[in-house]
């Protein structure tokens, strides 16, 4: 009897099914914040992250954090936030990561790198760690830099 109750408990979505690991529906709901962007500061705030995070390389800053970002664009936090979901369609840390996976790629591929090691390469692109290098590369690229710098031997 108390399992069945258990089966019946609302997920809390509405629909009355109970969803494995104590996990509830999404709910597709946008943060107000989000609707009240006036597009022309978006806008702004977009053009200057760019510059920033690509023009003056901050990528490469294992340690600049979205709340640096949001101190050098004169803004909060969470209106940076709402802006790179918004107009990158990604977090803060997926953006940078991605920018340091192409930087990445140009260093493995780069002949005066050839002598570093996988693990310099990744630091020189703004990982903190090997583990997280290799984590996001292989999210992004689907192999493992090494893998990657062997394919693509000769070539840069």
């Amino acid at each position: 009897m108390v399992e069945q109750e258990k089966l019946n408990a609302d997920d809390g979505g509405g629909t009355g099914k109970r969803l494995p690991y104590n996990l509830r529906e999404q709910k597709d709901k946008k943060p107000s914040y989000r609707t009240v962007m006036r597009v022309r500061l978006a806008d702004e705030l977009y053009r200057k992250i760019v510059d920033i995070v690509e023009g003056q390389k901050k990528y490469r800053d294992p340690y600049y954090t979205a709340k640096d970002l949001a101190r050098d664009l004169h803004t909060n936090s969470r209106y940076l936030s709402a802006v790179i979901n918004s107009r990158f369609g990604k977090n803060y840390s997926c953006l940078l990561n991605d920018y340091r996976i192409k930087e990445a790629l140009r260093l493995l591929q780069d002949r005066r790198h050839a002598e570093r090691s996988i693990e310099e390469i990744g630091a020189m692109a703004g990982f903190t760690n090997r583990q997280s290098f290799y984590a996001a590369f292989y999210r992004n690229l689907g192999e493992t830099p090494n893998n990657y710098r062997k394919r693509n031997e000769g070539k840069g």
